[in-house]
């Protein structure tokens, strides 16, 4: 916890084969605030230490030899509920980011991306956005709605503002900057959110943009 006045630090784990890469992103993120608790450089080592440490990050490659790192998100996303996982990884290939998603992860970056858009990336996993590279969003938005096969009987019944704040939760916009687009306050947003997290039975807004995606809540109403 962080001194009066100054924000909680965010506890990341690294994972990654390469060493000098590992190092050196451990090393950016904590010169930058975070608290690095651990690294990890295949995934059977990664998933028993994330189990011990439980971080509030991990950031995930995919490549880590015989044992994947999607498999390891799955692992960890399902024993750890406090902990999210965003995969950080050379590839941009489309089954590579829907295959992590699918396991759990909470977001997928490519590692051409700049040291801003890391720190800012695992800032919004940590606080439970669904964080994606420019261009991959889509692409997860548009496999999950074919994914979609409920029934309309079968969704809970949401107001209509709930729909709404649930509509921009899964197209990633912050509670922030859910509140200024529909100007109303940060807090009123987070109650919506907890209302319909209770409605649905979810535990996060990670789960909550996932649903609203699979229910096609990501497509803006027509008229």
């Amino acid at each position: 916890m962080g001194g009066a006045g100054l924000p909680m630090s965010v506890s990341v784990m690294v994972v990654d084969d390469h060493p000098l890469w590992r190092d050196g992103v451990a090393r950016d993120l904590a010169e930058r605030g975070f608290e690095v608790v651990a690294t990890a450089g295949d995934a059977a080592s990664a998933v028993r230490i994330a189990r011990a440490v439980r971080p509030d990050v991990v950031l995930m490659d995919l490549n880590l030899g015989e044992t994947t790192g999607v498999e390891a998100t799955t692992l960890i996303t399902g024993s750890l509920e406090g902990t999210r996982v965003l995969v950080l990884s050379a590839s941009g290939e489309h089954s590579d980011v829907l295959e992590a998603v699918k396991a759990g992860a909470s977001g997928y970056l490519v590692k051409s991306a700049s040291a801003e858009e890391l720190v800012e990336a695992v800032n919004r996993t940590a606080a439970g956005d669904a964080v994606f590279t420019a261009g991959l969003a889509g692409l997860v938005l548009g496999e999950y709605r074919r994914m979609a096969a409920t029934p309309d009987d079968d969704k809970p019944q949401l107001t209509e503002r709930e729909t709404e704040v649930l509509r921009l939760v899964a197209k990633g916009l912050t509670a922030r900057q859910i509140a200024n687009r529909l100007v109303i306050s940060h807090r009123t947003v987070e109650n919506h959110v907890q209302s319909t997290l209770r409605k649905l039975q979810l535990h996060n807004r990670v789960e909550l943009a996932r649903y609203a995606i699979e229910h096609g809540l990501d497509v803006e109403p027509e008229g």
